[in-house]
C-alpha cells in the first residue's frame, strides 16, 4: 500500500523490492539449511537457487510480454520497462533451468525439486506482501469489511474498497510451505513435497482468480492466464503423485517377495 519507504536523493527504498529480497533470503536459507540436514549437497543447491531465480526472471518477463502481446508491438518499450511479470512463467522457467543444470551436473533433479519447492511457496509469501505495498495484483472491488482503499500513487484503482487478494495469496504460500516443510520432514512424504507444490499452489491460484480485479493478464478462453496454466499444472502434480504411488507400491511389492 506503501510502497515508497525510504528517498534520498534519487534513490528510493521500495517495499515490494525489499519484500522480494527479504523472500529469496529466506527460502535461500531455508533451502541451505534443508539440504545440510538431509545429506545433500548445499553448494549445488545455492547454485541451483541463483539460476533458477535469473532464469525465472527472465521467463516471468518473457510470459508477461506475451500475455500483453499487442500492446508490446505498440509499445514494446512500456512494456518491458514496466514492472509486469507473470509468476507461473517464473516458476516453470526456473524449474527448467534448475533441471537442465541437474542433468548436466548428473544430479538427481527429482531431490533437489522436493528441496526448492518448499523455499519458493516461503519466497512467493514474502512477494506477495510486497505486491500489497506496490498495489499490484489487486482484487475485485468489495463492500466487506475486509476491504481495502489504496492511495492515489498505488498501482490498484484509488478511492474503491478492493479485496486484498495479495494478502489473501501470501497466507495461502505461507500455509502451502508449512505443510510441504512437514511432507519434507516426513521420510514417507518427502517424494512428496515437489508434487504437493504443483498441486496445492496451483490450485490456491485457480481459487484467487475469481477474487483479482486486474484485467490485464490476459485470458484463454472463460479462464485467465494464470486459471489455464494452473490447469494443467494441477494434473503434472497429479499424475506425479500417482506415478509416485506407484513406485513405492511396486517397491514394496517386491520387499514382501
Amino acid at each position: 500500500m506503501y510502497n515508497d519507504w525510504l528517498t534520498i536523493g534519487r534513490f528510493t527504498i521500495h517495499g515490494y523490492g525489499v519484500m522480494i529480497a527479504i523472500g529469496i533470503l529466506f527460502g535461500f536459507t531455508y533451502a541451505e539449511r534443508q539440504a545440510k540436514k538431509h545429506g545433500l549437497n548445499s553448494d549445488y543447491a545455492d547454485n541451483l537457487i541463483f539460476i533458477a531465480i535469473a532464469f525465472g526472471y527472465a521467463c516471468a518477463k518473457l510470459t508477461y510480454v506475451l500475455v500483453n502481446w499487442n500492446q508490446f508491438l505498440s509499445d514494446p518499450k512500456a512494456v518491458l520497462g514496466s514492472g509486469g511479470w507473470v509468476v507461473y512463467g517464473g516458476i516453470l522457467g526456473g524449474i527448467l533451468a534448475a533441471y537442465i543444470y541437474c542433468r548436466m551436473r548428473k544430479l538427481k533433479f527429482k531431490d533437489y525439486f522436493d528441496l526448492l519447492l518448499p523455499g519458493v511457496s516461503l519466497a512467493q509469501a514474502f512477494g506477495r506482501v510486497g505486491c500489497f505495498f506496490a498495489g499490484c495484483c489487486y482484487g475485485i472491488e468489495t463492500h466487506s469489511h475486509f476491504g481495502v482503499t489504496f492511495p492515489a500513487h498505488s498501482l490498484a484503482p484509488s478511492g474503491v474498497p478492493l479485496v486484498p487478494t495479495q494478502l489473501l495469496s501470501a497466507l495461502g504460500d505461507l500455509i502451502i510451505f508449512l505443510v510441504l516443510y512437514r511432507m519434507y520432514e516426513n521420510e514417507k512424504t518427502r517424494t512428496y513435497t515437489g508434487a504437493g507444490y504443483l498441486v496445492l499452489y496451483s490450485l490456491g491460484r485457480f481459487l484467487i482468480e475469481f477474487l483479482r480485479g486486474d484485467v490485464e493478464r490476459g485470458h484463454i478462453g472463460f479462464l485467465s492466464t494464470s486459471q489455464f496454466i494452473s490447469v494443467f499444472m494441477m494434473l503434472a502434480g497429479v499424475i506425479l503423485i500417482m506415478k509416485l504411488r506407484s513406485t513405492h507400491s511396486g517397491n514394496q511389492s517386491d520387499m514382501i517377495e
